[in-house]
């Protein structure tokens, strides 16, 4: 197939697309509210919106939310804490695709 033949593929990711308020989130995901609100203020989420009614996640923050509350139930990590290991698995994600990218892996 030559270059010329190559179409561009376009589409949206659906969860992207989606919205959830701070209940949807907290229910979506089995956690309890105070715990959404703690990992907002720690960093750990980006809601669109100035307070907490008004909040609005995308569906890549129930991802991370779901992570947020593995690490926080089940390895007991603090909210502090559940940020900072975030933030170097995100980084740790970052690094592993720039080796995928240069060939190294």
């Amino acid at each position: 197939m030559s270059n010329a033949d190559s179409q561009p593929v376009r589409g949206v990711i659906v969860e992207e697309e989606i919205q959830l308020t701070l209940v949807e989130l907290s229910q979506a995901c089995r956690a309890p509210e105070a715990h959404v609100i703690a990992w907002v203020y720690e960093g750990v989420l980006e809601p669109v919106g100035e307070a907490p009614q008004d909040w609005r996640f995308t569906g890549s923050a129930l991802r991370r939310a779901k992570l947020a509350l593995w690490l926080s139930r089940d390895l007991e990590i603090n909210p502090p804490g559940v940020a900072l290991a975030l933030d170097l698995l995100d980084d740790i994600a970052a690094l592993q695709a720039r080796l995928e990218r240069f060939g190294a892996r």
